[in-house]
């Protein structure tokens, strides 16, 4: 076990202005899902190779759709059922640009009374009646000035439940032709920019924690504890449930398992 202030720093020497509320129990996690693959298998991510890869594991939106509720919606420790309170959807929107695939990304801005100041995937809160994608491509519009007309919905990530809001988030991958414009939708964003799929899955680029919370947690081990996702990015990281859904479309987009195989 680890406890603050024992463990070493998750990127060293890298600084970013998120304020990060971590539990008392922390300790060390998995190496990343594509950790075995070669440095050579990290680079050259194109948009060719991720929807070839998510073709074949059956997440095209013309050929299959996005589950009706979380897998870890049903249970958590102790056999309690979850309720939904919140239906969410996010963009993860791809272009390619000098042979690699690029996402966007957003930081939330620090007026907000909800994780504020996170690096997040442009997106909200569903409205009635709106499919995911809808929701996704809506957002994104109102967040960052991205035209849904700009944008082709092509696949779906799992949708997953964050316990801290009670909200489900449906992910959609969108492509675009070339790099966006952004137009900032200051109440609620900081700022918008991109950042290659290849320095996401690069060497030292990612970690994984395990955590322990009083609540009990879908997919806690025996002892409470749970995955933690962290990326680097530029002057900041990524945690929560951003990292978890990056986390999947990395896994996907490099052939590596999901979800990550457990000892």
């Amino acid at each position: 076990m680890t406890h603050q202030g024992e463990r070493p720093e998750r990127f060293a020497g890298h600084s970013f202005p998120q304020t990060i509320p971590e539990p008392r129990d922390i300790k060390v996690g998995r190496p990343a899902p594509w950790s075995s693959l070669p440095a050579t298998s990290r680079r050259g991510l194109t948009l060719d190779t991720v929807r070839e890869r998510l073709t074949a594991a059956n997440r095209l939106l013309l050929t299959s759709s996005p589950p009706d509720a979380p897998e870890e919606l049903g249970v958590v420790a102790d056999d309690t059922p979850v309720p939904i309170t919140q239906r969410s959807a996010v963009l993860a929107a791809l272009f390619e640009e000098d042979g690699e695939a690029q996402l966007v990304l957003t930081r939330r801005a620090m007026s907000l009374r909800q994780h504020r100041g996170e690096i997040a995937l442009p997106g909200g809160r569903c409205d009635e009646d709106e499919t995911p994608t809808e929701t996704a491509l809506r957002e994104a519009r109102e967040e960052i000035g991205l035209e849904p007309s700009s944008v082709t919905p092509i696949a779906w990530l799992s949708p997953i439940l964050t316990f801290a809001s009670g909200s489900s988030i449906w992910p959609i991958v969108g492509t675009l032709a070339r790099r966006p414009t952004f137009t900032i939708e200051t109440a609620e964003v900081d700022r918008a920019f991109t950042v290659s799929l290849s320095d996401l899955v690069a060497e030292g680029a990612f970690v994984e924690e395990r955590w322990r919370r009083v609540e009990a947690r879908a997919g806690a081990e025996d002892e409470g504890y749970f995955p933690i996702y962290f990326f680097k990015v530029p002057g900041d990281i990524i945690w929560g449930a951003t990292a978890r859904v990056v986390a999947e479309l990395l896994a996907l987009a490099t052939g590596a398992s999901w979800p990550p195989i457990t000892d």
